[in-house]
C-alpha cells in the first residue's frame, strides 16, 4: 500500500506520475514505479527499490512519451521492498497499482498458477494483474475484465489498471481503500490522496465502496461492481497542497489519530474468521506444538512499543495463564536475562530499526529462544533477523509521537494472545467467538471515540498551561496512563508522570495540589470502586481531576472536574479506546501551546543508536 497516480489525456503522462508521487512522498514508502503506454502503442514499466530519484535515475535517457500510465510508491505489506515487489505489476499487457490487502490471495495464486500463470514476484497484487488478463483473454474488454476479477477478490483495494492493447482507457476501482478522481479539461486522473492531482486539477469526485471509474480522451463513466451507472458530485477541492497532504488535518499526528478505524480494520483484516472461529497468524512460524511447550514469554520493547508490551502482559497471562516479562530493550541486555529455547521472545518495533530492542533480539537469539516480532515496517532489520512475525498493518505513520503504530500494536498482542489461549486450550468455542466479535466490532467504537475530538480541545483550553501532570491507571489500564503521559510530555513539552493509581499514596500525593491536574482511567469495571477511592484521595486535596470513563457511568461526573466518555466495550480492547481520547488530549494542549505537534525538538521517528 502507498500512493496512486495516474493519467489520461493529451499531456505527456511521464512527468504528470513523477510530480504527483513526489506529491505522496510524505506517505512513506520502500520503492516505487511507473506504467507509460507510449505514443507507438509499446507497454514501458519502470521500477526501483529505495526513492524517488533512483527511479528518475533509471526512467533518464529512455525516451518514454506517451499520454496514459499509472504510478506508485510502496509501503511493503506482501513481500519484502525490492524490484521485483514494487509496483506497477504486469500480466501480459495488463498493468496494474494497488493498495489494500487481498485476504483470499494466496487461494487465488494457487488457482491461477494451476492454469498455468508465472508469478514473478511476493506480493498479492500480483493475483489481480493476472485474473483481469486472464478475463481479457476471454474476450473480455478492459472494463469488463477488472469488473470480473475484482468479484474473485476478498479484501481491500485501491486500484488502477492500464491495458497495452487498449490505450484509451484508464481505470479506477475502490474496496476499502482511498480512491480520487480528478476531472481536467480533457483529461483524467485518478490518485489515492488529493495532493497528487492537485497541481492539475481542483475538481475531484471521491470513489466509494464498490464503485468503478471508466476514463476515456474525452469522457468517463462511474459504475458500480455489477456495470449499473453511478452519478457522483464533483467537488472543488479548496485546500492549499501543504493542508491537502494532511487530508485536510492540521497535523500528521491528527491525520493518523483519525486513521486508527481503518488501521485497526486492515491489522485484522485477513487475519480471523468469525464464521469458523479461527485466527491466522501463520506468520509467526510457530507450530501449536512449540505454542504449547511454551513455559514463558519476553516482551521487549522501548517507549511507547514498551507500552503495548506492558498492556499485553496483562492480556497474555488473563487468557494464556502464561508468565509474561516485560523489559526495556536497553536495560534487557546488561541483566544476564534468563531465556532459553522455552521461551517466547516478543520484540516490538513501530520501526523494526530500534537499535536497542535488536541487541535485545540478538540476545536472545544467542541463548536459543523463539523470537516473534511486532512491527509496522516490512522488511526491516528486525523482521529480517525474527523467526516469525505479525505485521500492524497501520501504513506510514509521519507525526513522531506514535498514535496509530501503538493502537495496532495493541491489536497484534490481542490477536496473538487470543490464539494461543485456544492453541493451550484456555479458551472454548463460545468464548473465541464473543472475543472476535468484540475485535471486529471495535474500528465502529473508536470511531465514535473521535467523536469527542471538539469536547476534548474544550477540556484542553482550560489545562494547558499547567506545568505538571498526573495520569493514573489500574491493573490493564496503567500502561495507558504512562502511555498518555508520554504522549503529553513528548508532544507540549509539559513535565507529566503516569502511576499506577494505588500506588499515589505512597509518594505523588505530595505532590497534588490546586496546580496540579490529574487524569484518572476509570473505564475498567473490575477496578472501579478503587479508582473512586483514588479520586477521592485526590479531590481532598484540591487536585483538579480529568475522568476518562465508561458510557453510561453518570456519578463520576459528580466527582470530578471534568469527564470524557468512550463506548464499553471487552476488558482486553478498553485500553485501546482510552488511548484516542488521551491522544487527543494532548495533542489540544501541544496546539494550544504553540508546539511543532509533527516534528517535536529532541526526538526522532526511529531510534536507530543505542
Amino acid at each position: 500500500m502507498c500512493g496512486i497516480v495516474g493519467y489520461i489525456g493529451k499531456q505527456e503522462v511521464l512527468p504528470i506520475l513523477i510530480d504527483g508521487l513526489k506529491r505522496l512522498e510524505y506517505r512513506g514508502y520502500d520503492s516505487a514505479g511507473v506504467a507509460v503506454v507510449n505514443k507507438d502503442g509499446r507497454l514501458d514499466v519502470r521500477r526501483s527499490v529505495g526513492k524517488l530519484k533512483n527511479l528518475e535515475s533509471a526512467l533518464e535517457g529512455k525516451g518514454i512519451k506517451g499520454s496514459l500510465g499509472i504510478g506508485h510508491t510502496r509501503w511493503a505489506t506482501h513481500g519484502r521492498p525490492s524490484e521485483e515487489n514494487a509496483h506497477p505489476h504486469r500480466a501480459g499487457g495488463i498493468v496494474v497499482v494497488h493498495n489494500g490487502i487481498i485476504e483470499n490471495y494466496i487461494q487465488l495464486k494457487n488457482r491461477l498458477i494451476k492454469e498455468g500463470c508465472k508469478f514473478t514476484s511476493e506480493t498479492d497484487t500480483e493475483v489481480i494483474c493476472h485474473l483481469v488478463n486472464m478475463y481479457s483473454k476471454k474476450g473480455n474488454g478492459l472494463e469488463e475484465a477488472v469488473r470480473k476479477a475484482l468479484k474473485d477478490l476478498h479484501g481491500s483495494y485501491a486500484i488502477g489498471v492500464i491495458n497495452e492493447n487498449e490505450p484509451d482507457v484508464l481505470i479506477g476501482a475502490r474496496n476499502g481503500s482511498p480512491l480520487v478522481a480528478g476531472i481536467g479539461n480533457g483529461e483524467y486522473f485518478i490518485a489515492s490522496d488529493i495532493p497528487a492531482i492537485l497541481n492539475h486539477t481542483r475538481d475531484v469526485i471521491f470513489l466509494d465502496d464498490n464503485e468503478m471509474i471508466i476514463l476515456r480522451q474525452k469522457k468517463y463513466a462511474i459504475t458500480d461492481m455489477d456495470g449499473m451507472p453511478v452519478e457522483k458530485e464533483i467537488n472543488k477541492v479548496m485546500w492549499n497542497p501543504v493542508m491537502a497532504e494532511k487530508g485536510g488535518y492540521k497535523h500528521f499526528m491528527l491525520k493518523e489519530i483519525h486513521e486508527q478505524p481503518r488501521a485497526i480494520m486492515d491489522t485484522i483484516r485477513g487475519r480471523i474468521s468469525q464464521e469458523t472461529g479461527h485466527i491466522y497468524l501463520d506468520e509467526m512460524k510457530l507450530s501449536e506444538e512449540e505454542i504449547k511447550g511454551l513455559k514463558k514469554v519476553m516482551i521487549v520493547a522501548c517507549g511507547t512499543s514498551w507500552h503495548a508490551g506492558l498492556t499485553g502482559k496483562f492480556i497474555i497471562e488473563e487468557l494464556v495463564r502464561l508468565p509474561v516479562e516485560v523489559d526495556i530493550a536497553s536495560e534487557f541486555r546488561y541483566r544476564n536475562p534468563i531465556v532459553d529455547k522455552d521461551t517466547l521472545f516478543l520484540a516490538i518495533s513501530q520501526s523494526g530499526e530500534t537499535a536497542d530492542t535488536l541487541a535485545a533480539l540478538r540476545e536472545a537469539k544467542k541463548n536459543g529462544a523463539k523470537v516473534v516480532s511486532i512491527c509496522n515496517v516490512v522488511g526491516s532489520t528486525i523482521t529480517r533477523e525474527s523467526d516469525g512475525i505479525v505485521y500492524t498493518h497501520a501504513g506510514p505513520e509521519i507525526g513522531v509521537a506514535s498514535t496509530k503504530a501503538f493502537t495496532t500494536q495493541l491489536t497484534a498482542l490481542f490477536l496473538l494472545a487470543v490464539y494461543f489461549g485456544v492453541v493451550r486450550g484456555k479458551i472454548d468455542g463460545k468464548y473465541l467467538k464473543e472475543l472476535l466479535k468484540e475485535l471486529v466490532h471495535l474500528p465502529l467504537l473508536i470511531e465514535d471515540a473521535l467523536k469527542t475530538d471538539k469536547e476534548i480541545e474544550g477540556i484542553a483550553s482550560a489545562y494547558f498551561n499547567y506545568r505538571d501532570f498526573l495520569y493514573l491507571g489500574r491493573g490493564i489500564n496503567y500502561p495507558i496512563a504512562l502511555e498518555g503521559a508520554l504522549k503529553l510530555k513528548e508532544i507540549s513539552y509539559i513535565h507529566a508522570e503516569g502511576y499506577p493509581a494505588g500506588e499515589m499514596k505512597h509518594g505523588p500525593i505530595a505532590l497534588i495540589d490546586e496546580d496540579m491536574p490529574v487524569v484518572v482511567l476509570t473505564a475498567d469495571d473490575k477496578v472501579y470502586e478503587k479508582v473512586l477511592s483514588n479520586i477521592m484521595e485526590v479531590k481532598a486535596r484540591g487536585g483538579k481531576i480529568i475522568a476518562i470513563a465508561s458510557e453510561g457511568d453518570k456519578e463520576i461526573a459528580k466527582k470530578v472536574d471534568s469527564v470524557l466518555y468512550i463506548p464499553r466495550c471487552n476488558h482486553f480492547l478498553t485500553p485501546i479506546l482510552l488511548s484516542i481520547p488521551l491522544q487527543l488530549l494532548a495533542y489540544h494542549v501541544a496546539v494550544l501551546r504553540g508546539s511543532d505537534v509533527d516534528q517535536p525538538r529532541n526526538l526522532a521517528k526511529s531510534v536507530t543508536v543505542e
